[in-house]
């Protein structure tokens, strides 16, 4: 009989080597992006490059911002960030690209 808390690991993807990391087909269109605090602090576009592009639409600045995916806590029908508000303002990128050096 399979253990009760593997079958809970398996179907929230918190599994082997991507624990707490979302994969990119965790993450959908048009997800809310939440903060460690609370704070919806964007919108998903689309996944680039293991970036999250946000859309321009639900930015202060009316640009898209990009966030490293390794900055993602959990996923369910929210994107949930391990950083806070401020500090996911401060750290999102440009591009994708700009993310690939980014850690957690």
């Amino acid at each position: 009989m399979p253990d009760i808390k593997d079958a809970v690991k398996k179907s929230t993807g918190l599994i082997g080597d991507t624990c707490g990391k979302a994969t990119d087909g965790d993450v959908k269109e048009r997800m809310d992006v939440i903060a460690s605090c609370g704070k919806k602090v964007g919108v998903v576009d689309h996944v680039e490059g293991g970036a999250i592009k946000l859309t321009r639409n639900d930015s202060p600045d009316g640009q898209h911002h990009f966030i490293p995916s390794g900055w993602v806590d959990h996923v369910d029908t929210h994107v949930h960030l391990r950083k806070n508000s401020e500090e996911t303002e401060k750290g999102w990128k440009p591009d994708a690209a700009a993310c690939a050096s980014c850690g957690v």
